[in-house]
């Protein structure tokens, strides 16, 4: 039966350790904004906003998408609220809906004083959140999660900041979105790996799945490294973009469970250096372009 779940469970269901795939992609593009002289911080607050309550309500969706198809029963991974039976799988997708209109009205907010056009490109991001997992055939278990991310909370997410803010999108804003895209999939990928045994009992082919563990965890790790040939292009625009390198430790104790061949809730803890790593380098990079601007 369920119960009713408390503040902190619902924290818990809402997935904090996947925020930085929302927080870092507006601090990219909104470097690559200050950058090409159009910076907006308003501009940059509803994209974070809308950004941020994307990925709530991905992972309110998930929840409920995942628990009422019975895939997360035996997993080793956070707290889910419908699978677990603390919530009602009505109210877990209420949440979700909530996530997405409060995305949805930012959003169009923003589209209004950037570009009316952009409020497509939002019904697309929502129908995207939702059908990951949703629906009758959710493309998320056909592989296509991480390539969905890659575009949607890299290539959208950067550019779109950048487009908001500065009316145009640039190179630099692009090696940018390339890199949290890597990233920001790698995170989706190791959650993924660790998540094989169940998955595949219930059915559910992630990339993961259908690579193999040991070719999931190959890609795992060139993604992971994808910042480094990304900080190399950005010296052709700046040699402050240098400070995106000091990010580079950071990817160690991403890589080392992976490298490890650990399982299980061993695993859990990639997710949370993965998205580490990706807002350290957001950040530093957002800074290096800031100062060569300045």
């Amino acid at each position: 039966m369920a119960h009713t779940p408390s503040f902190g469970q619902w924290l818990e269901g809402a997935r904090p350790h996947t925020w930085p795939n929302a927080v870092a992609p507006v601090i990219a593009g909104s470097g690559a904004a200050y950058f090409a002289g159009g910076f907006s911080w308003w501009r940059a607050l509803i994209a974070l906003v809308v950004a941020w309550a994307l990925i709530v309500g991905v992972n309110f969706a998930n929840d409920y998408s995942d628990g009422i198809r019975g895939t997360d029963e035996d997993r080793s991974g956070p707290l889910r609220l419908t699978g677990s039976g603390l919530a009602r799988p009505a109210a877990v997708r209420g949440a979700a809906f909530g996530a997405f209109g409060v995305a949805a009205v930012a959003g169009v907010a923003l589209s209004v004083v950037s570009n009316p056009w952009l409020i497509a490109v939002g019904a697309v991001c929502i129908l995207a959140a939702w059908f990951y997992t949703g629906g009758k055939r959710p493309y998320g278990y056909r592989g296509l999660g991480e390539a969905a991310v890659f575009v949607f909370f890299g290539l959208v997410a950067v550019l779109g900041t950048e487009y908001t803010q500065s009316g145009s999108i640039s190179w630099v804003g692009l090696v940018a979105a390339i890199t949290v895209g890597a990233l920001s999939a790698a995170v989706n990928l190791a959650n993924n790996i660790r998540d094989i045994p169940s998955d595949e009992a219930a059915g559910k082919r992630t990339l993961a799945v259908l690579l193999g563990e040991r070719r999931a965890r190959s890609l795992f790790l060139i993604l992971l490294l994808v910042p480094i040939p990304g900080t190399a292009a950005l010296l052709f625009a700046t040699w402050w973009a240098a400070l995106g390198f000091l990010g580079a430790p950071l990817l160690l104790p991403a890589a080392a469970p992976i490298v490890r061949r650990e399982a299980g809730a061993r695993l859990i803890p990639v997710l949370g250096a993965t998205g580490r790593a990706l807002l350290a380098w957001s950040a530093l990079t957002a800074i290096g372009l800031v100062l060569a601007a300045t």
